[in-house]
């Protein structure tokens, strides 16, 4: 897969400016971490309710699972040790941004990124294998170069970030490792969804990546196998 440079470009500029919205969401307080969730949350449900419309009832079963692992994703979330302290007076940004509370699910979402920026470059430089007749811009390249790269960075950041030293570097590579391969599944998930329904995109909020689905849907199988983890090694 050859790197087209006018997408790319495209994609980056439109990639920073939600990466910037979405730090500011993530680290700026637990009300506006909550209010970001609860937009990509409606986000994607909306775009899964449109896609219905597009399937015949008995294509709807497709539809399924996802709705009901997004409906669940606040609880994923907030259950990672977020919980009541969001609301807390003591609560205050500070201790927010450096509690587990919000450094967890801000990892999770961070390996995503990661991964998924390494597998698009690594598969655009030297993807040659298709990776899934689902997605056939997936190469075995960029799927197992993204996994590898995802899990040294997530591994250096948990070892020479002060603020991720909460968790022993295992937890984070554990976490990437988790992110990249389930993150992977959810992405091909979703494409078999638009293959059915007969779309390209889930939807148009960002040039370049497409809808809500499109950019959250690693999050559908990641975060609840991630929840999985921590609460039984962790936790």
């Amino acid at each position: 897969m050859a790197l087209n440079k006018e997408v790319f470009k495209t994609r980056a500029l439109t990639a920073l400016i939600f990466v910037a919205v979405m730090l500011l969401g993530l680290l700026w307080n637990g009300y506006t971490f909550t209010l970001l969730i609860c937009v990509i949350i409606c986000g994607c449900m909306f775009e899964l309710k449109k896609i219905i419309r597009l399937l015949n009832p008995h294509k709807s079963i497709y539809l399924l699972l996802p709705s009901i692992i997004y409906s669940l994703l606040p609880v994923f979330f907030f259950d990672l040790g977020f919980g009541g302290k969001i609301f807390s007076e003591k609560f205050n940004n500070e201790n927010f941004i450096n509690s587990y509370s919000a450094i967890l699910p801000i990892g999770i979402i961070l390996s995503i990124w990661i991964n998924d920026t390494m597998a698009y470059l690594v598969g655009s430089f030297i993807g040659k294998t298709p990776f899934s007749k689902i997605s056939p811009k997936k190469t075995w390249e960029g799927t197992i170069g993204g996994a590898i790269l995802c899990v040294l960075v997530m591994g250096l950041l948990g070892f020479y970030l002060p603020v991720a030293q909460v968790f022993p570097v295992k937890h984070w590579i554990a976490t990437a490792g988790i992110c990249a391969i389930f993150g992977t599944l959810g992405d091909l998930l979703e494409s078999k969804i638009k293959r059915v329904a007969g779309i390209k995109d889930s939807g148009t909020f960002m040039p370049g990546h497409g809808g809500f689905l499109d950019r959250f849907d690693s999050l559908l199988i990641a975060a609840p196998m991630v929840w999985i983890y921590f609460q039984i090694f962790v936790l």
